[in-house]
């Protein structure tokens, strides 16, 4: 088994219904705090709600993410409309035990994970002492982006 990391975020519809849908349906052992906050990537549009999600899984990394794809399609997620747009669900693979993957159409560690604070912020909230392969410490990466520069 491997433990792996789900980003949820929402901003359309039921948002907090949707995250929990979500986070069923791919068996969360763990999930966070629900938190709302600001459109990244694609500023004019409703604010979101994030949480992190933390599984054991038997699956490969390619196939949870496979997993994930269908998750969101079942809640009603399309592909439409502009890149980082608004959606009913996403769903991120994080990270993935301490594996390092750089495929099509699979990065693990997600590759914006250490710019995001509600990534960063939730994933500490589960285990400060996480260590992102290739980047350190959840707490310390989390450390960089509060403090000023």
């Amino acid at each position: 088994m491997t433990r792996a990391y789900v980003g949820l975020g929402t901003n359309l519809g039921d948002r907090e219904t949707m995250i929990r849908k979500a986070a069923s349906l791919l068996g969360a052992r763990r999930l966070s705090t629900i938190r709302e906050t600001e459109p990244w990537g694609f500023e004019d549009q409703p604010k979101f709600l994030n949480a992190v999600a933390e599984l054991e899984t038997d699956l490969t990394a390619r196939d949870l993410l496979d997993r994930l794809l269908v998750v969101e399609q079942s809640l009603g997620r399309t592909r439409e409309g502009p890149r980082w747009g608004p959606r009913t669900i996403d769903l991120d693979l994080l990270l993935y035990g301490d594996e390092r993957l750089d495929e099509p159409d699979l990065t693990v560690p997600h590759p914006h994970l250490h710019e995001r604070l509600f990534v960063l912020e939730p994933l500490a909230e589960l285990d400060p002492a996480l260590e992102v392969p290739g980047k350190g410490l959840v707490s310390d990466l989390l450390a960089g982006i509060e403090s000023p520069p």
